[in-house]
């Protein structure tokens, strides 16, 4: 089968249950090769964002209702695809009380109720540091939680909207501290202008919080409306982060200029 029938099968059936994927509205470079592997990044709670951070292309502004029926067609999703592995992301919804972690604790149950099989990875927002929030997610269980640091810490005033770096580390600190056993997961962009001595500070700053898996990728600008690329860092040098992550402690690290936070999410949690 040639991979445009299996996007357009793909977009069919997404399509059919109301469903949205990150690939697509991030405009993913590896959306064709995941899909054409029947793996996709579900996006739960619509396909608009309460925030407008620079590097994203997702629809920022006025949110829509959350679809009562959405928990259940994702768990369709999942079964009909047959999926060992799927990973289940959000647009931030600072509009609601607990940003949405209600929500996505009920898609994780129902995807679990009817793929009982299925390693579940969720790739949240940071709650706008609602720790109530966070709890009643992890204690949804998902095998894998991961919240992306996206950049260094200087440059996350200009790279994220209203997200902080040390937020972001007390919420994967909090994960573990909440289920030790729970694998977490971060990602962080290169290409925005950062030092190699803020990396290697990141890197660090994830370990000290019992964070193991890790994605690095090179930035690429979406749109004419977000953020310029500063730097292309070549491959080589992502291959040297991942020997610098690896030896530090991390359990498993994708790095290249195309990874990001899903891609072969099942192989670098160790499902396959």
């Amino acid at each position: 089968m040639g991979e445009p029938l299996v996007v357009h099968q793909m977009k069919k059936n997404l399509r059919g249950l109301g469903l949205h994927t990150v690939c697509e509205e991030a405009r993913c470079p590896n959306l064709g090769e995941c899909w054409s592997r029947g793996t996709a990044t579900l996006m739960i709670l619509g396909e608009v964002c309460t925030r407008h951070c620079g590097f994203c292309s997702v629809e920022a502004g006025k949110v829509g209702m959350v679809d009562p029926g959405e928990p259940e067609n994702a768990a369709a999703m999942v079964k009909r695809l047959g999926l060992s592995h799927v990973v289940i992301t959000m647009v931030a919804r600072d509009d609601l009380p607990d940003g949405g972690a209600a929500h996505l604790s009920l898609v994780i149950r129902e995807i679990r109720s009817f793929n009982p099989k299925t390693k579940i990875e969720t790739l949240t927002s940071d709650f706008d540091g609602n720790w109530e929030a966070l709890e009643r997610v992890v204690e949804a269980r998902p095998d894998v939680f991961n919240h992306n640091i996206e950049t260094v810490e200087s440059l996350t005033p200009r790279v994220r909207h209203r997200a902080t770096y040390n937020r972001s580390l007390d919420l994967l600190s909090r994960v573990k501290q909440q289920d030790l056993a729970m694998r977490t997961k971060s990602g962080l962009m290169l290409g925005f202008g950062e030092k190699e001595k803020e990396v290697l500070q990141t890197l660090n700053d994830l370990r000290a919080v019992g964070c193991e898996l890790l994605t690095i990728g090179q930035y690429l600008q979406p749109t004419s409306k977000n953020l310029p690329v500063v730097e292309f860092v070549r491959p080589e040098v992502f291959e040297e982060w991942k020997r610098v992550a690896e030896g530090i402690g991390f359990r498993s690290v994708a790095s290249g200029p195309f990874v990001r936070s899903s891609y072969h999410a099942e192989e670098l949690v160790g499902c396959r």
